[in-house]
């Protein structure tokens, strides 16, 4: 097909054979300036022209964006602009170079009366189709387009340009890496300028630009500031900016919090306090800087740090009945005599000669397989104890029961109002459990998928569940500092523990049942007695949230992973750390252990620790050494949840890349 390139034809495909336009009558041209075969129409620039998609014949058909300057207003005043933006646009496209989140130019031409300015595709979704098609975004997830983009900005910064037109439809999520680009470089303006604009010639979006941009046309490194913090906030609501611009002009800003209506949405404190800071109006209240900015950002913002210290590590209460004080005394034996003798185990593997680090990885060529279905994020897995089911739970509320050994989809389970954070398996395989952003817990029966029942009771959403060895009892844990533990027969609730400081992530009951272990983002682990709902211990050692826990197989050793970096192995008697590992590069978001597994024979040990991270690798390490035993990688993307199957030959994980699950065969 050939694209008309008449900026007023409302029908501009036509026949390769075709020389003049079907629709209008205007020549053809096959290749504009002999190299650019027009093929389609990308968006319409309101008067001023067309952005159309191209190929490169020169270069193999390369796709590029060829955008078309051809303004239909008369006013002069109009046009200069217009065509001076044309122009800077491309300046600043050239200036700019070559910066990976940022498009090239490629050429700039005038043809015809039509001045033409050919840059760099990126494939993509700009994130106004990415708000519509998934829906509003998790603070983590703005947390990653403020740490992407800042950079940029700095980078444009430093170079004398303000973008001056930051909004959803100028930021686009690269496909092949997941990375934010900055694109529409036409309202952009060098920081030497003092520009006063006049009444429509105005340069920015309502509700997007700051202040001192609409009302004075002057811009600063902290008008693009702004207009980032507009972004989050659209992100994070789905409340369009320019409609509480035109209800409110810019005093929506000084109180954003109350225009958000559903509060499981509402951010942080620390993400909450960042904001303010780039919307507030008086722009020398402002971070002044990109740089400045991020900064903040990475060194406090989301260090989740209270400003009140965590309850002091309590001492072991044993002041209960007698029969109670006996059972606790002799299980404490149990687990000192099998923590000596793993501190043995440890000493006699240290050693052992430990395997090439990159032989092994590089024997691992199996590739997972990849389970589609899902049209958000796939925030947690589970495998029902029997071996037979998957389960996935994503951003888009839905689960999908999965076949574990076809990876056909058996049915999707709906009914959440909101993103589902956890899901968990009875121990009979029978009843799966969901919790999310809407506050409640559903129980769902397997084999039919209807609906069982549905807990009511945490003032916010609820991050964690966990069903007892038993299956009698389930455990919750909340954003809103709390775990409650309910009767899984009557749905009441049998008690509330409180004690963290900050929002419960995670919860895990021990093998034994008989204690309940919870991380939090006051950094901090504490480990529970069921009993009589009693906290036993505390846990302190990560320098940020701690998002996963996980114990071995027999009750021995706790490991837990945090926004640090960082794998911490504990000692569940004295409470110390037996060992740090460190190899991830971004937080490791799940932990787990896998046994039952052949792993004795070509390592020597029977259970193997496994960690998912935001740097898109899943990793497997020798618990007793802390060595890493081998790196297994996905296409792209963050993994937020993994899980062992039943017998410990198979991983799955979930996470943030093409919204799929992948199953990987343990390679031992």
């Amino acid at each position: 097909m050939l694209c008309c390139l008449n900026p007023d034809c409302s029908n501009p495909l036509n026949p390769d054979s075709a020389s003049h336009c079907h629709e209008c009558g205007t020549p053809l041209i096959p290749l504009l300036r002999g190299h650019y075969r027009i093929i389609k129409v990308l968006s319409n620039e309101g008067g001023f022209g067309k952005t159309y998609l191209a190929s490169d014949v020169d270069k193999l058909d390369e796709k590029c964006v060829v955008k078309q300057l051809a303004p239909k207003t008369q006013e002069p005043m109009v046009i200069k602009k217009a065509i001076e933006l044309f122009k800077q646009e491309a300046n600043q496209l050239q200036q700019l170079g070559e910066h990976p989140q940022i498009p090239s130019l490629y050429a700039y031409f005038e043809q015809d009366n039509y001045l033409y300015l050919v840059q760099q595709y990126i494939d993509g979704l700009n994130l106004l189709k990415e708000l519509q098609l998934q829906g509003i975004y998790r603070e983590s997830k703005v947390q990653e387009l403020l740490l992407d983009l800042l950079p940029v900005l700095k980078y444009i910064h430093e170079r004398g340009v303000i973008h001056r037109d930051i909004k959803l439809q100028n930021i686009i999520r690269r496909s092949s890496d997941g990375k934010f680009v900055l694109i529409d470089f036409g309202a952009s303006k060098q920081l030497s300028e003092t520009v006063q604009t006049k009444v429509g010639t105005a340069i920015g979006s309502h509700g997007y630009s700051a202040p001192e941009q609409l009302q004075h046309g002057q811009t600063y490194p902290a008008s693009d500031l702004y207009s980032l913090g507009v972004t989050c906030f659209y992100l994070l609501t789905g409340i369009s900016p320019s409609k509480l611009w035109m209800e409110h002009g810019f005093s929506w800003t000084n109180d954003w919090r109350r225009h958000i209506k559903v509060k499981s949405v509402l951010p942080s404190q620390e993400l909450g306090n960042f904001l303010d800071k780039l919307l507030i109006a008086d722009i020398q209240k402002r971070y002044q800087s990109a740089s400045e900015a991020y900064a903040h950002l990475t060194h406090n913002t989301f260090n989740h740090t209270s400003i009140n210290e965590p309850l002091q590590t309590k001492l072991t209460q044993r002041t209960q009945l007698d029969n109670l004080l006996k059972n606790q005394l002799l299980l404490f034996s149990i687990i000192t005599l099998l923590t000596l003798g793993i501190g043995w185990y440890s000493s006699k593997q240290s050693q052992n000669i430990q395997p090439n680090q990159d032989q092994e990885e590089n024997r691992f060529k199996l590739a997972p397989k990849t389970l589609s279905g899902h049209s958000s994020d796939v925030n947690s897995v589970a495998f029902a104890p029997d071996g037979k089911i998957l389960a996935s739970a994503s951003d888009d509320k839905t689960i999908k029961l999965w076949n574990s050994a076809t990876g056909q989809e058996i049915r999707t389970l709906t009914g959440h109002s909101n993103w589902i954070w956890s899901i968990a398996f009875s121990p009979n395989s029978k009843i799966l459990a969901s919790s999310g952003a809407d506050k409640t817990i559903k129980l769902w029966d397997v084999a039919t998928g209807n609906l069982i029942n549905t807990f009511k009771g945490h003032t916010q959403g609820v991050s964690s569940i966990a069903f007892s060895p038993n299956g009698k009892q389930l455990a919750s844990s909340s954003l809103d500092k709390t775990i409650k533990i309910w009767d899984v027969a009557s749905a009441k609730e049998i008690r509330t523990l409180e004690g963290h400081s900050q929002a419960v992530d995670n919860i895990i009951f021990s093998p034994d049942g008989a204690t309940l272990a919870s991380g939090s983002w006051d950094k901090t682990i504490k480990l529970w007695n069921l009993v009589n709902g009693q906290e036993i211990r505390t846990l302190k050692g990560h320098s940020d949230i701690v998002l996963s826990i996980a114990f071995d197989a027999r009750g021995v050793m706790l490991a837990s992973s945090s926004k640090d970096k960082t794998i911490k192995l504990w000692n569940l008697v004295t409470g110390e750390v037996i060992r740090t590992i460190e190899g991830h590069t971004e937080k490791v978001n799940s932990v787990t252990f896998a046994s039952g597994g052949k792993y004795n024979q070509p390592l020597n040990i029977d259970e193997i620790l496994i960690s998912g991270s935001n740097d898109n690798t899943i990793k497997l390490w020798n618990p007793v050494t802390g060595k890493k035993l081998r790196t297994l990688k996905k296409d792209s993307g963050f993994i937020y949840s993994i899980v062992v199957s039943p017998d410990g030959q198979s991983i799955a994980s979930g996470g943030s890349a093409g919204n799929n699950l992948k199953i990987w065969h343990i390679p031992f």
